[in-house]
């Protein structure tokens, strides 16, 4: 059985956000055997030595499978992927494009949004987060224009299949859903909200939600 290191407590401004969704998203998704270590990180919990031999790097999750320990929610993914032979096409070049929109997901869409983020999440405890919106919202904005043409005559990144480069891709753009920077695409818009109107994804979120504490629809 998988055993995946995840939120337990959170800081509620970030409810929604963490990304052991990403995880817990494709397990629900594979219909595979989990459990949830819940990590209580207001506690300090993910930052003992315990947890640092399971990441250095002490950020969440990881996932454990009967003793090999794997960090880094695209290398995740994409593990699950490769062992459950879900998620992800059968032939090598269609392997290649999964991890190609992967790599986009969280190298590229995900920079700038994720600058964002952390500015209307710091609010006026970042002296520069002003300024330096506008900027990251431009260089997002070139992203997503890309993002949106290629929508066009798809309707999952790669084509047809809906694939962990999905789960990736709308848990990526989900994070900036309340900012405003999605309102100029609405073929990105319809593509995230096409991927969450999946029946795992709702369980994902029940589940999240009730292992948190924290009222139905809050991760929303």
């Amino acid at each position: 059985m998988f055993t995946l290191y995840g939120f337990g407590r959170v800081n509620s401004k970030v409810v929604g956000l963490t990304r052991d969704l990403r995880v817990l998203w494709a397990l629900e998704e594979l219909g595979v055997p989990y459990r949830v270590h819940g990590l209580d990180h207001p506690a300090g919990e993910v930052g003992s030595e315990e947890y640092r031999r399971l990441n250095p790097f002490v950020q969440v999750p990881v996932l454990e499978d009967d003793g090999f320990v794997l960090t880094e929610t695209g290398a995740i993914l994409l593990y699950l992927a490769e062992k459950t032979g879900g998620l992800m096409p059968t032939d090598f070049q269609g392997r290649a494009q999964v991890m190609r929109w992967c790599f986009a997901a969280l190298t590229t869409v995900e920079l700038p949004l994720s600058q964002i983020v952390m500015v209307d999440l710091m609010g006026a405890a970042d002296p520069t987060g002003a300024q330096r919106r506008p900027g990251l919202v431009k260089y997002a904005e070139r992203h997503l224009t890309a993002l949106e043409d290629w929508l066009r005559e798809r309707p999952y990144v790669t084509g047809e299949m809906f694939t962990v480069a999905d789960i990736l891709m709308a848990t990526v753009l989900r994070e900036v859903r309340h900012a405003g920077v999605l309102d100029g695409f609405p073929r990105v818009s319809a593509y995230r909200e096409r991927c969450e109107a999946r029946p795992a994804w709702r369980r994902t979120l029940d589940a999240y939600e009730q292992r948190l504490g924290v009222p139905a629809g809050s991760a929303r």
